[in-house]
């Protein structure tokens, strides 16, 4: 017979034999389900995020490239460049309070734009209509400002020194993602009433933003330098539509990067349990193919039939997993909703989907093969016999196979990867890890075959005689469950240190109030106020000025920020303008390591304080000169002295602060930070803030921080939901196992039945097993959940790595038992197997 025609007879008798309840070979489509469930729902909604920042780039950023400033507009120099490009919109960012005729106040966001915006998109009022600027004297609101103001459209509300009617509702617009974080609603007027409210004086906290359309044939990013080369020192800073939205980008990058290499694991780890599932599953079947081998069927014959009906199974976990992997991407998005740019809805990506197909069939041939191997290599006769021997160099006759299967993953892998080198290490340490736990397995069965047996009750001797018996699944136990503890303990650490992040950077006690722009010449007026209103209040207020770093270095020899091609890590201060004080005083919450302090009566040449972690990036020391740009003019200071800054204070904290008579004499503001007294109510206060400083902002803090910790929050579940994939598949892994040695579990069972042992015995035996290798490997997933959270943390999210240890114990404890009571309940089967039936099926 042709090969074709043993093929198509292998077909119909695979397809005859084949059971659709799926008996022998569930726990194969369970681990294939979570696998490419997993890797679909990751690579597709991955995939609909990155397509919305990319397709989208200029509409987010609305224009080619973004030119933006604090503190003052571009000069006529500077403008006449942005308008040498294209067509130019431009208009400022401010933080500002909105109050209505009802006596109610809101933070907002107000943002001026002038008639050429938007260049890209079109903003949308609810009601159906597009619409550009709005007229004077007039504004577009979100409809929180509504809710917050108690207001509708029409209505006038007062922002600054103007009087503004509201005349609709945001729907969309366009380029909202670009413009960041925000402390309030947005609300959008134009530049004439943006002047008219008197919210723009030189040294306001405001930024100054100028998008610009560019021909067909230019290159953002070549245009991007161009303007800096052109004003190297002035301190502005620049993106381009393809990186429209970095916070984005980069929570993208490290999201996708973290949940495709869960998936993967999850897909890898399950391929285990797919070994084992196969395995057992073939033993159930010595019958059949005995009888195959006896009518004539050959050895490849056996293989065909039962591969053709193992990639059935596996076509059908896959399929299923890619269903309920596509269903899944709303929820996931609804997680990550005001995170990311993706649409709640139902997203379908080919190659998504395609990816997470070929890495399922490619880890079900790998793990599949060797006992598929196993089913062609044995002879009718042996099949015949009760007890099956697999025969020798099996696994040098399945190593070419799997080894070409394990190539084509790695290679899939690289080459699908957004980060090529992350995904290799991350392979590597896999493989790395899993040769660990196979070596410890055998160091556990050795050392098990040399415990003496004359002590002990008989469970115990019984179940240390389990772990090295011939045919014993130590090595695949120790596998399944180093998998599963290491993934409870990475788990457990990776979220409390979430946690930690949460409470640390977002902190439930922070100053009530922030007050921005504050004059100079009404600090009395308002302390005065304060007092008033919400008497014993803490008020703390300082200069508020922002410049950018333009060198650094000793005299004569300094760096020019310009000059570098990278910056520096942990020197982050130096990219774009940052906040600037002076003081007489050491600020709050701020420790001198090195250097001193000067006189609070200092009246000498220009000096500055600096971050000891800022100085340290820099190479810094004391008696160096920074140069700092600004409003435009170029100022230099002497290094003081290097502070300690405890940032997690929410105070006023700067990685620079100036003596004295350096940097004072700069138009600018003053900046105030409110802590009520426990119990006092904040509404008059804020009333009556808006009402004797209507050109200041006030933040309410308590809102910022909800949503704050909301969006910590999101990330965190997020997180937790991915990684659990990897829990139930490491759990698969060990019902694999259990499942791959039943039919010897249940002989040796009967055996030690037929000689008197009780079922306590053997359960007290199967405990103690299963406790030794949860002991054991308890602490190995100690180690190793805690090294993979480190890594999570701190090289994908870069956030510190603060687990708390008791909790880990704890959900690793829980973890142990857990493991333990379904690798009993899976065993509960052999315990009750009757030995006359189990005899006669032997």
């Amino acid at each position: 017979m042709s090969g074709e025609g043993r093929w198509a007879l292998a077909f119909r008798l695979a397809k005859r034999d084949f059971s659709w309840r799926f008996r022998g070979l569930r726990l194969l489509v369970i681990c294939l389900f979570l696998g490419a469930g997993a890797l679909a729902a990751i690579g597709t909604l991955e995939s609909a995020i990155r397509g919305e920042l990319s397709d989208r780039g200029r509409e987010i950023l609305g224009g080619d490239v973004e030119f933006a400033i604090y503190a003052r507009e571009a000069s006529e120099d500077e403008r006449a460049a942005l308008e040498a490009m294209g067509p130019v919109s431009g208009g400022i960012r401010l933080q500002a309070m909105a109050s209505a005729a009802n006596g109610n106040v809101s933070p907002i966001q107000l943002k001026s734009v002038d008639d050429a915006w938007p260049l890209y998109g079109a903003l949308e009022i609810e009601g159906g209509e597009d619409a550009a600027a709005p007229p004077d004297s007039a504004a577009w609101v979100d409809g929180g400002v509504l809710d917050r103001l108690d207001v509708e459209v029409g209505d006038t509300i007062k922002l600054g020194e103007e009087n503004v009617q509201i005349a609709g509702v945001i729907a969309r617009e366009p380029d909202r993602l670009s413009e960041g974080f925000a402390l309030g609603a947005p609300v959008l007027i134009s530049q004439s009433t943006m002047e008219k409210s008197g919210l723009v004086q030189f040294g306001s906290m405001m930024r100054a933003k100028y998008r610009v359309a560019l021909p067909a044939e230019s290159d953002p990013q070549e245009a991007a330098d161009a303007f800096e080369a052109q004003f190297p020192d002035a301190g502005w800073a620049t993106r381009t539509r393809d990186r429209a939205s970095p916070g984005a980008d980069r929570l993208m990058a490290n999201m996708g990067q973290f949940l495709g290499l869960v998936g993967l694991a999850a897909l890898v780890i399950a391929g285990i349990g797919i070994a084992g599932a196969v395995s057992s599953w073939l033993e159930t079947r010595r019958g059949t193919v005995a009888t195959l081998k006896v009518l004539g069927a050959t050895s490849d014959d056996v293989l065909r039939i039962h591969a053709l009906q193992v990639l059935a199974a596996a076509l059908i976990g896959i399929g299923a997993g890619l269903v309920v992997g596509v269903l899944a991407v709303p929820a996931l998005a609804a997680l990550l909703e005001g995170l990311l740019p993706v649409e709640t809805g139902f997203v379908l990506d080919p190659l998504a989907l395609l990816r997470a197909v070929l890495f399922g069939l490619l880890v079900a041939f790998v793990f599949a093969a060797p006992p598929l191997l196993a089913s062609r290599s044995i002879t009718a006769m042996a099949l015949l016999r009760s007890r099956v021997t697999l025969p020798a160099g099996l696994w040098r006759k399945a190593a070419k196979p799997v080894a070409a299967g394990l190539i084509a993953i790695v290679a899939l892998a690289l080459l699908t990867a957004h980060e090529p080198f992350l995904t290799a290490g991350f392979l590597g340490g896999a493989a790395v890890v899993l040769g660990l736990l196979a070596l410890l397995g055998l160091v556990i069965r050795k050392l098990a075959s040399r415990v003496p047996r004359s002590r002990g009750s008989l469970a115990m001797r019984m179940g240390l005689a389990a772990l090295d018996r011939p045919g014993s699944p130590t090595i695949a136990l120790v596998t399944a469950l180093g998998f599963g503890l290491s993934a409870f303990a990475a788990i457990a650490a990776t979220q409390t240190s979430l946690d930690a992040y949460i409470a640390g950077t977002v902190p439930e006690k922070a100053p009530d109030y922030f007050v921005l722009d504050l004059p100079r010449d009404a600090e009395g007026s308002f302390r005065q106020i304060v007092e008033s209103e919400a008497p014993g209040s803490q008020v703390r207020t300082v200069p508020a000025l922002r410049g950018a770093v333009l060198a650094y270095g000793p005299e004569g020899a300094m760096t020019r920020v310009s000059d570098l091609e990278d910056i520096p890590e942990g020197a982050w201060a130096l990219r774009g303008e940052r906040g600037l004080t002076y003081s007489a005083d050491l600020p709050a919450g701020n420790v001198v390591t090195e250097g001193e302090w000067w006189p609070a009566d200092y009246d000498g040449s220009p000096l500055v304080s600096v971050d000891e972690e800022f100085a340290n990036a820099l190479d810094l020391e004391i008696g160096d000169k920074l140069a700092i740009g600004l409003l435009g003019v170029e100022r230099e200071a002497t290094i003081a002295s290097f502070r300690r800054i405890e940032w997690d204070d929410m105070g006023f904290n700067y990685v620079l602060v100036f003596a004295p008579g350096a940097i004072d004499d700069a138009p600018h503001n003053l900046s105030a930070s409110v802590i009520l007294p426990d119990g006092a109510d904040g509404g008059p206060l804020l009333g009556a803030l808006v009402r004797a400083f209507p050109t200041t902002s006030v933040i309410e803090i308590g809102g910022v921080l909800a949503e704050a910790r909301e969006i910590l929050s999101s990330l965190a579940v997020a997180i937790l939901a991915a990684a659990s994939v990897a829990v139930l598949a490491g759990l698969a892994v060990l019902l694999g196992a259990i499942a791959a040695a039943r039919a010897r579990e249940t002989y040796d069972t009967v055996v030690l039945r037929v000689l008197g042992a009780s079922q306590g015995q053997l359960l007290g035996a199967l405990l103690t097993r299963y406790l030794i290798l949860a002991a054991v490997l308890g602490a190995i997933g100690l180690g190793i959940g805690l090294g993979t959270g480190w890594l999570v943390m701190t090289r994908l999210f870069e956030f510190p790595y603060e687990p708390d240890l008791p909790v880990v114990l704890a959900v690793l404890g829980g973890g142990v038992l857990l493991v333990v009571l379904a690798a009993v309940a899976a065993s509960l089967p052999v315990l009750r197997a009757r030995p006359a039936r189990a005899l006669r099926s032997l």
